[in-house]
């Protein structure tokens, strides 16, 4: 808790009185703007950088880190446990309290060296990997949950620290894979440290990894978004007293200053001010439903308008937001069959302004088993976890699915957001019913090597290649027409083991070709009686019934229960040999429809 002590505010002036830098320390900026500027501030900030070592920054936490300016109890000052306006959850004391070999389980167990631009963007490399600027001591539990993602505003969050720290889908303007959000004291801190890293790194930015983030080039140095971010994060959080401190006592212990800090209006004046855009779009108009079938409807609309530009939709059905688009159309799946929504659509600009409802268009689904072109799953791997720059057997559920890859690392990308990356390995998944037809991966070389291809097998049984390089591509690889029914497992190889290849946006189409449909195709009309079946004899009344070849009895899953040949050649009735209390479907070769067995 902040302690409002009635010397605060003469301390606070005593201490921003001191920030000044040494006389002359900026004197070849004086004048300069833009890339001009930040390169002079590379050139003066390189000067007298001392590198201690990454094992010296335990010693340099002893007086840049120290809490002096909430509890005021020279505990570490963790900008991912610190609550400025209420209890901590809990303290650190400086060196008994260091992670080390065992690790930590959970909040609190100890505190880490949090590397704000994340170390394996630079391969770890020196200066950088002991730059005590931009590397604060941090929970290792909110360390690890961080990971190398970069930082941005949570829409969602998936993960909340003790002090409120978020990790989630981001809800920053132009970008929308997983960011991780400090709470509002420490945005501004947060922001100063990538300027700085950006500036004092300028020269070996081409040479990094962006990690979603960097720029790959020495201006502007940050992705427009993120940039973008800071910028606003700089303005809303000013520098603090404690900012001031930490970076005269790193000034002290590794012989450079942050630029930032000294002087805030740096930052426009080498990035600019970013234009503050509060007007909406428009409302999109004319939304239509059509192509349903028993799990998927499509859309289309007439498009928004905006003062600067709409950069996608939001599909809600029944009020549930369901896939977020670029453009006009869209196709929302994993829909209940014989099910009628309401669907609109809310457009969105690069500032996060959010348009008024369009019109409401309704659409029922088709009724139905999954059928042949039926969406069976999908796994986008958003919920994997694992720690950086480490390759392991990685577990995890969704859409409930369990997935095993081994000799993974879950900290890559495609194109945002999270990818698996097998290196001498593969992803399995559990077992799954509805068969399948088609199968569409995304995959992409990460870290050199040759281009290759990715083994796909079903059952155990190769069915495909994934043809990939070192570009990400733009749409997913399909295999069409595997056309295994049944109970499947999914299984995909990386065969070269120099090779690392990410792996994303996985789905596949059922095989099971079943319908619920009475009347189907030669004009011929069949009813089933009695429904639900008593004695277990079924009843089938229609018109060439003697021409029928075969007959196949489905449980719901998929599963196939019975093959009869002929089985209208003597009679019209079918024995059902004692199936159990259930719903079945029943194909013939020209229907299919449902009944129940009581």
């Amino acid at each position: 808790m902040k302690r409002i002590l009635s010397f605060f505010l003469l301390s606070s002036a005593i201490i921003f009185a001191s920030a000044q830098a040494p006389a002359g320390y900026y004197n070849t900026a004086a004048g300069l703007t833009g890339a001009s500027l930040k390169t002079a501030l590379k050139s003066i900030i390189e000067q007298g950088h001392q590198d201690h070592g990454y094992s010296g920054l335990w010693t340099g936490y002893a007086t840049t880190d120290r809490d002096y300016f909430y509890e005021n109890d020279g505990t570490i000052l963790d900008i991912y446990s610190e609550k400025p306006n209420g209890a901590d959850p809990y303290t650190y004391t400086l060196g008994t309290n260091q992670c080390g070999s065992s690790g930590y389980s959970g909040e609190g167990d100890c505190y880490n060296r949090e590397h704000i631009v994340p170390q394996s963007l630079f391969d770890e490399q020196s200066p950088m990997v002991s730059d005590i600027h931009f590397i604060r001591p941090t929970d290792g539990k909110v360390n690890g949950v961080r990971s190398n993602y970069p930082f941005g505003k949570v829409a969602t969050a998936s993960f909340t620290s003790e002090n409120g720290s978020k990790l989630g889908n981001s809800a920053s303007a132009g970008y929308g894979g997983t960011v991780f959000e400090p709470i509002d004291a420490f945005k501004g801190d947060v922001a100063r440290m990538i300027f700085y890293f950006v500036t004092r790194y300028e020269a070996k930015l081409s040479s990094f990894e962006t990690g979603n983030m960097l720029g790959g080039s020495s201006f502007p140095g940050l992705q427009q978004w993120e940039l973008n971010q800071l910028l606003a994060w700089h303005t809303a959080d000013p520098v603090s007293a404690e900012e001031v401190a930490r970076n005269n006592a790193t000034y002290a212990y590794q012989g450079n200053r942050n630029p930032f800090i000294d002087n805030p209006a740096y930052a426009n004046l080498i990035w600019g001010t970013p234009v503050i855009d509060t007007q909406a779009p428009t409302a999109a108009t004319n939304l239509t439903t059509q192509n349903p079938t028993s799990n998927t409807i499509s859309l289309s609309w007439t498009a928004a308008t905006d003062n600067i530009g709409v950069i996608g939709y939001d599909v809600y059905a029944n009020g549930v937001l369901k896939t977020t688009v670029s453009g006009t159309t869209a196709t929302v799946q994993g829909l209940t069959p014989s099910t009628t929504y309401t669907f609109y659509v809310i457009a969105k600009d690069a500032s996060g302004n959010a348009s008024p409802q369009s019109n409401n268009a309704e659409g029922t689904t088709l009724a139905g088993q999954p059928g042949g072109n039926t969406s069976c799953g999908t796994e986008d791997f958003e919920t994997i976890t694992g720690a950086p720059n480490t390759y392991a057997t990685i577990t995890w559920t969704n859409n409930n699915i369990t997935w095993i890859a081994t000799d993974a690392r879950a900290d890559q990308a495609i194109t945002s957001g999270k990818a698996i990356t097998i290196r001498n390995g593969s992803l399995t998944s559990s077992t799954l019913s509805g068969g399948i037809k088609n199968l569409s991966v995304k995959a992409q070389l990460k870290f050199g090597g040759n281009p290759g291809n990715l083994n796909v097998q079903v059952n155990g049984v190769t069915v495909g290649t994934i043809a990939y390089t070192g570009t990400a591509p733009t749409a997913p690889v399909t295999i069409n027409n595997i056309n295994v029914s049944g109970d499947v497992v999914i299984k995909i190889i990386n065969p070269v083991t120099s090779n690392r290849v990410a792996i994303d946006d996985l789905s596949w189409t059922c095989f099971n070709t079943l319908g619920t449909s009475d009347v189907k195709k030669d004009k011929s009309e069949f009813t089933i009686y009695p429904n639900p079946v008593k004695n277990n004899e079924l009843f089938v009344k229609g018109e060439n019934l003697s021409k029928i070849s075969k007959a196949e009895i489905y449980d719901l899953s998929g599963k196939l229960i019975e093959v009869i040949a002929n089985p209208f050649k003597n009679s019209n009735k079918i024995n059902l040999k004692g199936l159990t209390k259930g719903n079945y479907i029943l194909k013939a070769d020209s229907f299919s429809t449902k009944f129940m067995v009581d």
